[in-house]
């Protein structure tokens, strides 16, 4: 599979907004098994390989972890300041955890191995969305194997079938829409902002 003409387009604003720490945020929506949408802020880690797959980190215990499981279906939205230009992905999240997608292991290892020592406490900490544990021990574990991920780490893929353009800088502004066909080549299409 070939790389998709928006690829580059993110990581042009990503240059471009490199000033910027924030730039590498951006917010992930899934769906709660009632329907009703979850949002929240993750960080952009990079594509996967040679792949158009967005790569983001969670922990197997968070509720997003169970809503993928049930749902895979979710959008991110990401906005740059400095070049005033949004995309929107829509596409299918892959959770690689310990014990699922054995091809991507590689993949999740290398990810945690790209991890801060900061980052990878936090997979050793409680429960996310639990009761506040008072003890402050419970939050200073001894630092995880940086080499083998911790058992709640996981990779997060998120394999775009649309992606959503809008460049507000210009007079009219520009937006273009991405998605693939049934032989899963990119087409383009300009839209009206």
């Amino acid at each position: 599979m070939s790389l998709a003409p928006w690829r580059s387009l993110i990581t042009r604003a990503l240059h471009r907004n490199r000033s910027l720490v924030y730039a590498r945020y951006l917010q992930l929506a899934t769906v709660r098994e009632n329907g009703c949408p979850a949002n929240r802020t993750v960080v952009f880690r990079g594509f996967l390989d040679d792949t158009n797959q967005l790569k983001f980190i969670t922990d197997i215990r968070s509720a997003k972890a169970e809503q993928i499981a049930k749902q895979a279906a979710a959008e991110i939205c990401w906005y740059f300041p400095n070049t005033r230009e949004q995309f929107r992905i829509t596409g299918e999240l892959i959770l690689v955890s310990a014990d699922s997608h054995p091809h991507l292991q590689p993949a999740r290892i290398k990810m945690w191995q790209e991890l801060s020592d900061a980052a990878r406490l936090q997979f050793a900490w409680p429960t996310p969305g639990q009761m506040r544990i008072t003890t402050p021990e419970a939050f200073t574990p001894p630092v995880p194997d940086p080499i083998q991920p911790g058992e709640n780490f996981c990779l997060l893929l998120l394999e775009p079938t649309q992606v959503d353009h809008l460049e507000l800088r210009g007079e009219p502004q520009n937006r273009s829409v991405y998605h693939r066909n049934k032989n899963q080549e990119w087409l383009t299409e300009a839209i009206n902002p």
